[in-house]
């Protein structure tokens, strides 16, 4: 039994309560830290995912600035658009992740809806992006003769419609599921060749302010309707997705270029990025508190090997080993750093709890807290590897007194 044995019996009447209670103090307070702030940045960031986000993602939409009248005085528009040249440079760049380009219809494109008798109709343009762009994935999302083409529409459009030209005009204010089921019609012309085709507003995006088809009907479409012998123009926009939203360095190259930026995403994405730094400043004074405390407690057993340097010298001429004299350290250790480790997820999942009302109300769930319990424990299994290993090396040195 352990009480009965002489080495526990003195290091235990020799143990410092304050000092171990000094260090678990600190782990815990550095281990809270990082924990509560690995939560509130993983809970904070799903706000991103929500609709009308204050967290911008990491897509920028880029375009060139218009000088005077494009195509008229003072630019042409060969000038507002990407050359290849370009396009690779901006990929090249260490925080972009990939780029997509927006290609647009060569050919005209009008619409026309019927609804409750009446008849609408209005020109459009028509782009599509690649798929993985998108920050919606709607069911049949592919194009197919003799089917209604599925089309994506910005949420700003609807939101125009709803709240300024149907009050103005005395219409029916439309819903996103409603306006979903509305039978669309887009009449095709161009190249000689005119066609009416079925369509369908198959989604609603908050990131591209544009009227999006699948990448396949606008080849078919360009192919059929386009000016024969035209060649596919450069694009005059460009999705970016950044490694980091708000990366200054890609925020200084798109000044640097002139290159504008679509809607707030700028500012959005700047809103992402600080608090990606104020996170990893609390995260960093976290670790720092508790390598602290793991200084403390190597500070604590090097006295008290000190201390009883002489008795345990005469325990080890008696026939105890180095193992037998760690082992009491061992499990001093291993159970204050338990202890810590479910206080400092007590204090992570109260903290939580405090802030989870505010985000509901900005449209966030938060996110699981076990991801973060993991990290504790790696954090915890760690420093307690690092407490084992220093006790190690300090009762061998002993032993070679």
């Amino acid at each position: 039994m352990p009480s009965r044995n002489p080495v526990y019996r003195l290091l235990r009447r020799n143990i410092s309560i304050p000092q171990i209670a000094g260090y678990a103090l600190a782990n815990l307070v550095g281990l809270a830290i990082v924990l509560t702030a690995i939560q509130f940045y993983r809970d904070v960031t799903s706000v991103a995912s929500a609709e009308d986000s204050f967290v911008s993602s990491d897509y920028l939409i880029i375009s060139k600035k218009v000088k005077g009248l494009g195509g008229f005085m003072g630019s042409t528009p060969a000038d507002t658009r990407f050359t290849p040249a370009e396009i690779a440079d901006i990929s090249s760049q260490p925080w972009a992740a990939g780029t997509g380009e927006f290609t647009a219809a060569d050919f005209n494109v009008a619409a026309s809806i019927d609804m409750g008798g009446a008849s609408f109709s209005t020109a459009l343009f028509l782009e599509s992006i690649p798929d993985e762009y998108f920050d919606v994935k709607p069911r049949g999302w592919k194009f197919r003769p003799g089917q209604p083409v599925p089309v994506i529409i910005s949420k700003d459009y609807l939101t125009l419609y709803n709240f300024g030209f149907a009050t103005s005009r005395g219409l029916p204010q439309l819903s996103e599921e409603l306006i979903g089921a509305v039978p669309l019609r887009l009449s095709l012309s161009g190249g000689g060749r005119q066609e009416w085709v079925d369509a369908r507003i198959a989604g609603f995006s908050s990131r591209l302010n544009t009227i999006a088809v699948p990448g396949e009907f606008m080849e078919w479409a360009n192919a059929r309707f386009g000016e024969p012998g035209s060649a596919q123009e450069d694009p005059s926009r460009i999705i970016i997705h950044l490694r980091r939203a708000g990366d200054p360095e890609a925020m200084a190259y798109m000044d640097a270029h002139g290159y504008e930026i679509a809607g707030d995403k700028d500012a959005g994405g700047k809103t992402s990025y600080f608090l990606s730094i104020i996170t990893g400043v609390v995260i960093t004074v976290g670790i720092v508190i508790s390598l602290l405390a793991f200084f403390i407690l190597l500070l604590s057993i090097y006295l008290l090997l000190q201390k009883n340097r002489a008795k345990i010298h005469d325990l080890m001429m008696l026939g105890y080993t180095p193992g037998q004299i760690s082992a009491y350290y061992y499990r001093l250790v291993g159970g204050v750093n338990l202890i810590v480790l479910l206080l400092g997820i007590s204090v992570m999942l109260y903290a939580s709890s405090r802030w989870q009302t505010p985000l509901a109300t900005l449209g966030a769930e938060g996110s699981s807290v076990w991801p973060t319990i993991a990290t504790g424990v790696i954090l915890i299994l760690l420093i307690t590897a690092g407490n084992l290993l220093a006790i190690t090396r300090s009762v061998r040195k002993t032993f070679r007194y």
